[in-house]
């Protein structure tokens, strides 16, 4: 069983670095890491100083998953249909957006992990699958439903079916990682866009999200109606940027900051 420094969470002004610290086994997670993960983003998510966080792992990768090993012992993940994720974070439904540093294998479960990342930021050494399927391990952290969401049905088969690799620019190509950086940048880059958008007005950034997110394969009008609902309780924050562009900041492309 890992110990409690398996996840290792960090603070950098309005960014929270989580970080799974499980480098000699590829940082998988094991039942015990599953429920520090989950607790440190519900630490973030009660934090109001902080805006965004960053995932990542120690080492050379991302995260292989769940811990085969834990599991061939007996250890028990928690797989409740209507419980918390077994891997952790992968059911919460957090109110503020989190980024995916991938550096080597986000593989099995380390792919739903970072599938449920609002951003991935992938280094030319990332690589991403269905590895469980080698194993007769099911996806059940999101993955079924997220993946075919971001990439399609067709591709998500693809990979789901096969249990094949998936190397950084194949997976920048087809949208499973929105940035590609150079080797050994993940993290860094990670941090920089996260620094970014937490400099951002956090209140309609949040409301935006969230319809993205509830409005994703829902009919037109019922999008539109859930979307206004959602900037309605931003009004105020919209009028004082609305202020700050009359007073001339932002002019001709310029960070209004």
């Amino acid at each position: 069983m890992s110990g409690p420094d398996a996840v290792v969470v960090e603070q950098r002004g309005a960014v929270r670095h989580i970080r799974l610290n499980r480098p000699a086994v590829r940082n998988a997670i094991d039942p015990a890491t599953s429920i520090l993960l989950e607790r440190a983003f519900l630490d973030f998510e009660a934090e109001a100083a902080s805006h965004v966080a960053v995932l990542s792992g120690a080492g050379d990768d991302f995260c292989a998953g769940a811990d085969l090993k834990a599991l061939a012992a007996g250890e028990s993940y928690r797989i409740a249909p209507d419980g918390p994720g077994p891997l952790g974070p992968t059911r919460l439904e957090l109110s503020k957006p989190v980024v995916a540093a991938i550096r080597g294998h986000a593989v099995a479960g380390g792919l739903e992990l970072a599938l449920w990342a609002d951003l991935r930021v992938a280094d030319t050494t990332a690589v991403f699958g269905v590895y469980c399927r080698r194993w007769g391990v099911p996806l059940i952290d999101g993955g079924t439903w997220r993946l075919p969401r971001l990439i399609g049905l067709s591709r998500a088969l693809d990979l789901i079916l096969t249990g094949r690799a998936v190397h950084a620019e194949e997976a920048h190509a087809i949208g499973l990682a929105q940035r590609l950086v150079p080797d050994g940048e993940a993290l860094s880059q990670a941090l920089a866009l996260a620094e970014r958008i937490a400099a951002l007005p956090q209140a309609c950034l949040r409301a935006d999200r969230r319809s993205a997110h509830e409005n994703f394969g829902a009919e037109a009008f019922e999008a539109f109606g859930r979307e206004i609902s959602n900037a309605r309780n931003v009004l105020d924050e919209a009028r004082a940027g609305a202020g700050r562009f009359a007073a001339g900041a932002g002019r001709h492309g310029a960070d209004p900051a």
